[in-house]
């Protein structure tokens, strides 16, 4: 078994900073591997703060553990408790720096061994699982459009028309409340995970992407296509996207 990854970030057509902060790393072995992306909140340079503490915090805490392999049911548990952590750094960052309103982020988090992910999420960067041509979403946006799209109040076709449609109703570094949304899945060798800040989907609607992600070409050339159809619809967000495959 083995894990091969291709990770790519880009600014985008309209910003002025790139928010989001993308890493990863893999065990010397090539068995085991941990893939992040966080989505800092837009607004001034809190955002990309924020995104660069969450990752480096869990790269920095994590990344022993992915060397020497950590039990199946204690994985999520290690990874709530790096959360925890990298919540607590923002919120002191938060109040060394009071003049930053949006010092949050969305964060997506795989951990994957032995044919098994682990994924963990706040906010609105995702995580979809593509098996053969089918690509399918594994989380659930932390927003006020998605809550109400639950409660049924609105539609997903309503969701596009609503000027709030992208406020979060959760973030990192916003509350004391870190607790993320948790899915495992079990792999087969040729699948793969595909790991997106808002800015792809949000260029990109994902109904396109399979096309995209059956075309000839490595992990990188793939990755780079999805990058490419978003800027190409000038992409007003940063836009990161991972793919992790399980060989």
């Amino acid at each position: 078994m083995s894990l091969t990854i291709a990770a790519l970030s880009h600014i985008g057509r309209c910003a002025t900073s790139n928010g989001d902060t993308v890493g990863w790393c893999r065990s010397s072995d090539g068995h085991r591997l941990l893939g992040i992306i966080a989505d800092g909140i837009r607004g001034d340079d809190g955002g990309e703060i924020a995104s660069r503490i969450a990752v480096d915090t869990l790269l920095a805490v994590l990344k022993p553990a992915v060397e020497r392999g950590v039990a199946d049911d204690a994985i999520a548990d290690r990874i709530q408790a790096v959360l925890n952590l990298a919540n607590e750094r923002i919120g002191h960052a938060r109040r060394d720096r009071p003049e930053l309103d949006n010092l949050g982020t969305s964060v997506v988090v795989a951990w994957l061994q032995r044919g098994r992910a682990w994924i963990a999420h706040i906010g609105d960067a995702r995580c979809y699982w593509m098996q053969g041509e089918q690509l399918q979403l594994q989380t659930r946006d932390d927003t006020v459009a998605q809550h109400m799209i639950d409660e049924g109040s609105i539609t997903e076709a309503e969701r596009q028309r609503l000027p709030f449609r992208k406020v979060l109703s959760r973030a990192l570094g916003v509350s004391r409340d870190a607790g993320a949304s948790y899915v495992e899945l079990t792999l087969e060798p040729g699948e793969r995970l595909v790991l997106c800040s808002a800015g792809l989907f949000g260029a990109v609607p994902d109904q396109h992407w399979p096309e995209l992600l059956t075309s000839p070409g490595s992990l990188e050339e793939q990755s780079q296509r999805l990058l490419d159809a978003s800027l190409a619809t000038a992409a007003s967000d940063n836009v990161s996207v991972m793919m992790i495959q399980f060989c």
